[in-house]
This record gives structure tokens, C-alpha cells and sequence, in this order.
């Protein structure tokens, strides 16, 4: 239990920063119909298995491996988030087709008929000129290159 409480800043950033986006994209998604597009999940999955490292590294040794996993799952879905921000602002072009999202309990026939159209290519939503897949390529890359820091500090220490 002692080592759970005196848990070092990486390995706290590591289970936290993926969880916190995690949950933005969620909330974005139910909460505002931000419906994800086939690159925005592609963005998602690195964050889950930083979740998975992040707790294993609070309960099997050796922490920093975990932690050092964790962070480079958050680099990846960083910069996954800086290419699909790039298909968004036209500076290249994406590698995959739109995709579109079903809701839940609808009639098959129907769901399909009348599911959105969320495309890879335009961001449903921005902030200050930044879309989400760029706060995701801003704050993932920053947060994982942060954490490998961190791991790299305390061993030198």
C-alpha cells in the first residue's frame, strides 16, 4: 500500500494522461455528438494500453519498464493525433475511408440508413483553430515525451 501512495510523478502521469483523454474523447462522443472517425479510434487504442501499463506498473515490478511503456503508448497515439490533425488542416491526405458510427438499441435497417457520416478529413469540432486530433498530438506528445524524462532523470539520479 506505501508504494501506491508514494508512486512517483511518471507513473501517476502515465495512468492519468491516457485516462484523462480517454475520458474527454468519451464525453465528447456522448456528451456532444462527436461521433469518433476510423482515425480517432486509431487514436484511442495506444491510450488503452497506456492505461493497462500505467496500473500494472503500480502493482508489478519493475515500475519503470511499465512506466516507460505506458509513455510510449501516449507518444504513439500523439503522433497518430499529429497525422490525422495534418489529413484534417489539408496538408496531406488520409490513408483510410470515412467512416460512420451506429447507435446503440436502433433498428438494424434503420441504424444504417441513418447513420452520421463522420469523416476523417474535417474536424467536427476545434479550439482556437486546434482540432481535437491536434490537442491530442499536442498533449499526448508532450505528456509521453515528459514522462520518458522523468523515468530518465530519476535513473540518473
Amino acid at each position: 500500500m506505501e508504494a501506491i501512495r508514494t508512486a512517483p510523478l511518471a507513473q501517476r502521469l502515465a495512468l492519468g494522461i491516457p485516462l484523462l483523454l480517454l475520458g474527454g474523447a468519451y464525453l465528447g462522443q456522448f456528451g456532444f455528438d462527436l461521433y469518433p472517425c476510423e482515425m480517432c479510434w486509431w487514436q484511442r487504442y495506444p491510450h488503452f494500453a497506456a492505461v493497462g501499463f500505467g496500473l500494472v506498473s503500480f502493482l508489478v515490478p519493475p515500475r519503470n519498464v511499465w512506466v516507460v511503456l505506458a509513455a510510449l503508448c501516449i507518444l504513439a497515439s500523439g503522433l497518430i493525433g499529429g497525422f490525422h490533425a495534418g489529413v484534417e488542416y489539408g496538408w496531406w491526405e488520409g490513408i483510410t475511408a470515412c467512416a460512420s458510427t451506429i447507435e446503440p438499441g436502433a433498428n438494424a435497417m434503420d441504424a444504417i440508413l441513418n447513420a452520421p457520416l463522420v469523416r476523417c478529413d474535417a474536424a467536427p469540432w476545434d479550439l482556437f483553430g486546434i482540432s481535437l486530433a491536434g490537442w491530442n498530438f499536442l498533449i499526448s506528445t508532450v505528456s509521453g515525451l515528459a514522462i520518458l524524462w522523468l523515468v530518465a532523470r530519476k535513473k540518473g539520479a
